[in-house]
């Protein structure tokens, strides 16, 4: 196997792991790095037909890439009282399965004095937030949860934003988070938490 068809499967490869993504952002991304290696490709061989179909999926993916980076969306934080603890129990309920591989150690039958919030986008329930206040003034967030088609990072964004200004006012210091999953520690750190520990990462408020 030469140099080419490796350069050809690994575009093919790329496209077919895109077509398998829940979150169109994530699927647009690969697909555009798919799409250009084997548009890359049949230039090398020759094949213009690939290249023109290839290069026109770039395109595409590029236009909607940028549309949806300055798409202003709408987000609010609905906080869930006890008359709206049936959604709650549903969404968990839905999204049980999900929820564990990121919160293995989340259980929403402990704490009675948390607070639940239900986070929209553009007026669709796409995440819950389960936080707990602490004695040192300070916020264990307990679940942040995002359902796959719009997990990229605003939520988080949104939620850190909305919670300091809320909580500034509050004389809440700091908010904290724990995870042993990658995936979400990853994600602590690209929402701005830092780590302080082998587990738990700190948001400070200022």
């Amino acid at each position: 196997m030469n140099i080419y068809e490796y350069i050809g499967y690994t575009g093919s490869i790329l496209v077919a792991i895109s077509l398998m993504m829940k979150n169109i952002y994530h699927l647009r991304r690969i697909n555009l790095v798919g799409a250009s290696t084997f548009a890359f490709y049949g230039y090398l061989v020759k094949a213009y037909p690939v290249v023109l179909l290839n290069g026109f999926i770039a395109l595409v993916d590029i236009y909607y890439l940028i549309r949806m980076n300055r798409e202003k969306e709408a987000f609010s934080l609905q906080p869930l009282s006890k008359e709206l603890s049936i959604y709650f129990d549903r969404f968990l309920e839905f999204y049980q399965s999900d929820i564990k591989k990121f919160f293995p150690d989340f259980d929403a039958q402990k704490g009675k004095g948390d607070e639940r919030f239900l986070i929209l986008r553009n007026m669709m329930p796409v995440g819950l937030l389960v936080i707990e206040r602490q004695p040192d003034n300070s916020v264990l967030i307990k679940l942040d949860y995002a359902i796959p088609d719009y997990r990229d990072y605003k939520n988080g964004r949104f939620m850190v934003q909305t919670l300091s200004k809320k909580f500034k006012h509050e004389g809440i210091k700091k908010m904290i988070a724990c995870s042993s999953v990658a995936a979400h520690r990853k994600y602590l750190k690209k929402i701005g938490f830092k780590e302080i520990d082998e587990k738990c990462f700190a948001y400070q408020i200022k």
